[in-house]
Formats: C-alpha cells, sequence, structure tokens
C-alpha cells in the first residue's frame, strides 16, 4: 500500500513538474512573440528614415544636423542588445525625428510636400502600432516575471534557468506628433 501511495505521489509530482514547465515555456514564449511585435514596428520606422530625411534633405538642405542626429540614432538603435538600451535609443530616436518634423513649420514647400505628408502619416501609424505593440510586450513580459517569481514555479523556474525579462520602457518610445 505505502508503495502505492509513493508511486501515485511521484507521478503526481512528475505531472505538476511537466505541467509547470510547459507553462512556463508558453510564458517565454509570449514574452519573445510580443517582442517580435515591437521589433517589426522599429524595423518599420527605421526603414522610414532615409526616405524621410532624403525628403526633408530637398527642402531643407542645411538641416544637416538634424538628419545626422536621425541617421546616427537609427543606426544606433538597430545596433542595440539589450531592452533597456534600446528602449533609450529608439527614445532618442524618436525626440530626432520629432525635430526634424517639426521643421515643416519652417519650409512651407516641405510642409506642402505630398510625400513628406504620406511619409509623416505612415510615421504617426507606426508609432501608434509601436504603443499598442509596447504596451501588450509590458504586460506580458509582467505576467511572465511574476509567475517565475510566484511560489511554487520558482522551484522549478530557477533550475531550468527561466530568468526576469526587461520592461520596455513607457517613457522610451513616445508618439511623434505634429
Amino acid at each position: 500500500m505505502a508503495l502505492w501511495i509513493a508511486g501515485f505521489a511521484a507521478l503526481a509530482l512528475a505531472l505538476y513538474v511537466a505541467v509547470t514547465f510547459n507553462e512556463l515555456i508558453r510564458a517565454r514564449n509570449r514574452v519573445r512573440a510580443a517582442w517580435a511585435d515591437i521589433d517589426v514596428q522599429l524595423q518599420r520606422r527605421h526603414d522610414l528614415v532615409p526616405q524621410l530625411a532624403t525628403t526633408v534633405k530637398a527642402y531643407a538642405d542645411h538641416e544637416k544636423a538634424a538628419l545626422n542626429a536621425v541617421t546616427e540614432m537609427r543606426a544606433r538603435a538597430q545596433a542595440s542588445v539589450s531592452v533597456a538600451q534600446r528602449g533609450q535609443i529608439e527614445g532618442n530616436l524618436s525626440a530626432q525625428l520629432a525635430r526634424l518634423l517639426a521643421l515643416q513649420e519652417q519650409y512651407p514647400d516641405l510642409k506642402a510636400s505630398g510625400n513628406f505628408l504620406q511619409l509623416q502619416r505612415d510615421l504617426v501609424g507606426i508609432e501608434d502600432a509601436l504603443q499598442a505593440a509596447r504596451s501588450v510586450y509590458n504586460e506580458v513580459v509582467r505576467a511572465y516575471n511574476t509567475q517565475i517569481q510566484q511560489f511554487p514555479d520558482v522551484l522549478l523556474a530557477r533550475p531550468f534557468g527561466f530568468q526576469t525579462c526587461e520592461f520596455f520602457q513607457a517613457d522610451a518610445v513616445s508618439a511623434v506628433r505634429v
């Protein structure tokens, strides 16, 4: 009888470990998928930067400092490694893009350019999608981090190498509005 109880307990423990491990894997994969959504939006924005810079340059060629700052931030953002570093650089890129878009007030021809207006609309749409993706990512990270830190899941999370994820800071990516 004691052997049956021990066998049942071992089976229950093995089942618990398998179910919990699979839940942790699903949670980690949700974090990765949410980050991929952010990465897609960031890449879409990075793809617009050269077009926007070219358009602005055609109308305001002597604004080299603003154009160079945007181009440099784009390159740094694409080379960043950590989520926190990426958030900081993307925030700087957003600020530089806002300054670049603000040049339209100084250059009426630029403001009237259909190409510039379309790029501006595209950028605003990307920023909106980026904010939504960031919100989803941070919520998924919060749930994942909570799960791997709570008892009894923490007993499996640590030995199997599940580590907390960084949030993509709310102030890191500010919407470009002009």
